[in-house]
């Protein structure tokens, strides 16, 4: 089985690089995942791969069944998350293109469910989200490609789904560099379960307080003319990752959590 999981969006998923095997869509204890997760591989590894937002994007960031999403990975036996998005940049030398290798976020959302225990007082620690030993691989492997890349920012995720009105644009410039609406609760779930996680940002646009508008298809655009190299950049990454594991998201560190989600073997 797959130990790791790229979650994305269309353009990421492509028949030329990924060799599906098999695909499944099971139950979890909150619903169904957005999407049926594709199993096959990606350079010779195994991967399994969901769209977080449905492969017809039928889901706004709201509404991802992110819980469902997790759980119906970490029971496939995934051990590693490289999540694949968009975001906007807060700051003048995070450029439209360029990747970012997110290393902290910031949680500005209102009504998500943040966490697997409803039922108990569970508090998990998350000084670093994100997996040193994946984030180290593919910031060398970017560098080696040749893409702009930039090794950390700090990931500001609102609720949408509406873009930023001009003032808050401004207002986050003082506390992040980028800003998206789909990282959290994705991180803290994934820590949750005893999972790695890796964020692998796309600059789209640079938000509100350029005076620039910006719209879907501004992002959409931009997103599109990156897909090239984030295919490569995984292509080349993922046999490196699968070589060596940090550690990082040891299920002891998460409280106990685990036991009192009693996954399923």
């Amino acid at each position: 089985m797959p130990k790791i999981a790229i979650i994305g969006g269309t353009g990421i998923y492509s028949k030329d690089t990924f060799k599906v095997d098999s695909v499944v869509c099971p139950d979890t204890p909150y619903g169904k995942p957005a999407d049926s997760i594709r199993i096959g591989k990606m350079n010779g590894v195994d991967v399994a791969f969901l769209y977080r937002h449905g492969e017809d994007h039928r889901f706004n960031p709201t509404e991802v069944p992110y819980r469902a999403n997790m759980w119906a990975l970490k029971e496939l036996g995934v051990e590693m998350v490289v999540s694949a998005c968009a975001v906007g940049s807060l700051q003048e030398e995070y450029a439209p293109g360029d990747l970012v290798i997110v290393d902290d976020f910031i949680d500005f959302t209102k009504k998500r469910d943040l966490t697997f225990v409803d039922d108990a007082a569970v508090h998990i620690s998350l000084p670093e989200p994100f997996c040193p030993h994946m984030s180290e691989v593919f910031a060398d492997t970017a560098k080696e490609l040749g893409i702009t890349y930039h090794r950390g920012g700090t990931y500001i995720c609102i609720e949408g789904p509406r873009f930023s009105t001009k003032a808050e644009s401004n207002m986050f410039r003082d506390y992040a560099d980028i800003i998206g609406m789909t990282l959290v609760p994705e991180c803290q779930l994934a820590k949750e379960l005893g999972m790695c996680y890796c964020s692998l940002a796309t600059v789209t646009d640079y938000d509100m307080w350029k005076d620039e508008p910006v719209d879907i298809k501004m992002v959409s655009d931009t997103m599109a003319k990156c897909l090239n190299y984030i295919s490569k950049l995984l292509e080349a990454g993922l046999p490196k990752i699968i070589s060596g594991r940090c550690g990082c998201s040891d299920p002891a560190e998460a409280s106990g959590s685990l036991e009192h989600l009693k996954l399923r073997p």
